[in-house]
């Protein structure tokens, strides 16, 4: 009578693998992986959880109320704890891992991204609940908030009809024993990083935040609309601790002609600067010129200063007479 482990191989199902080999095997991709450039990123379980935050903890309840995966996810969880994810990433509608098993095998499971109508929904019941995206990430949610996104129907978790599962293991079950514990090591990933969540469904959880802040803004307008309240000038002064001078009434303006436009008078003015004929500087007389010219300057100067007084004119003598003669 043949053995069970000869029927296994017969059927190409490979011989079981107890876990401490298994983690080793596990170790040993992980090393041959990072040699060939893969930038490696293994599912590790710290404590007896497999998550313990409040997305990642949502996440594996959201697996374990699914009806299609109930008899097969047993197998995944001492899959994940015994490190057998040596690789997991998640992108926009996909999920691609690596788990060892009696081999390394290759998963990949798409995942349908959210549609625009049940996203809008969310988006609408969250409406003002979300302060901010750190408490969004943190789990730090209204009971509203969270029934709002963890719906096994309407919420952001996608059923079991919008994930499509591959595996190259020789398992023909629609959920083998990888799958299941890729499955879980999804949860254990939110742990960290829970946005990851939203790149896998394919929206923003910035809009979560988005939409809150709008609709206190909103509601701020729509309340100070028409009572806009003007701080007194006493409590200004009481607040800075100075006297404000209270503003002189506006004079009524009198009615004026427009004032021209700067380009308009720029270009007055500089039509009139062309219009202006222009002045050629003189041409600058050479050195001998203008020492000559001093010296004669000085010379006529001198001239007028030694010019002699006119001479007085003589007084004419006076005439003598002559004798009569008797």
């Amino acid at each position: 009578m043949a053995r069970r482990s000869d029927w296994y191989d017969y059927e190409r199902f490979p011989a079981y693998v107890p876990a401490a080999q298994r983690r080793a095997n596990a170790q040993a991709s992980i090393i041959q992986l990072k040699k060939k450039g893969l930038a490696v990123e293994p599912v590790r379980i710290e404590g007896k959880l497999i998550a313990s935050t409040f997305w990642g903890k949502a996440w594996c309840n959201h697996l374990e109320s699914l009806s299609d995966f109930e008899n097969r996810l047993g197998r995944g969880r001492s899959y994940v704890r015994s490190g057998a994810v040596v690789h997991l990433a998640l992108a926009a509608g996909r999920i691609d891992a690596k788990v060892q098993g009696s081999e390394l095998y290759e998963v990949e499971i798409n995942v349908t991204k959210l549609a625009a109508p049940r996203w809008a929904k969310i988006v609408a019941q969250c409406t003002g609940s979300i302060d901010s995206l750190v408490e969004l990430l943190r789990g730090k949610l209204s009971d509203s908030v969270m029934r709002a996104v963890t719906n096994a129907e309407t919420g952001l978790f996608p059923g079991a009809s919008a994930i499509k599962l591959t595996c190259s293991c020789p398992d023909a079950a629609g959920l083998c024993k990888h799958l299941a514990a890729v499955l879980y090591g999804v949860g254990a990933r939110l742990d960290a990083r829970p946005e990851l969540l939203f790149t896998l469904r394919g929206v923003d959880a910035s809009e979560l935040v988005h939409s809150g802040a709008t609709a206190s803004l909103s509601q701020a307008n729509d309340k100070g609309a028409g009572a806009r309240h003007t701080l007194a000038m006493d409590a200004l002064s009481d607040v800075f601790g100075i006297e404000l001078e209270s503003a002189p009434p506006a004079r009524p303006s009198s009615p004026s002609a427009p004032a021209a436009p700067a380009k308009q008078k720029r270009k007055q003015s500089s039509g009139a600067e062309r219009e202006r004929p222009s002045r050629r500087a003189a041409p600058k007389a050479s050195k001998a010129a203008v020492a000559t010219r001093g010296r004669a300057s000085k010379r006529s100067a001198q001239g007028a200063l030694a010019e002699p007084k006119p001479k007085p004119k003589p007084k004419p003598k006076p005439k003598r007479r002559r004798p009569s003669q008797a």
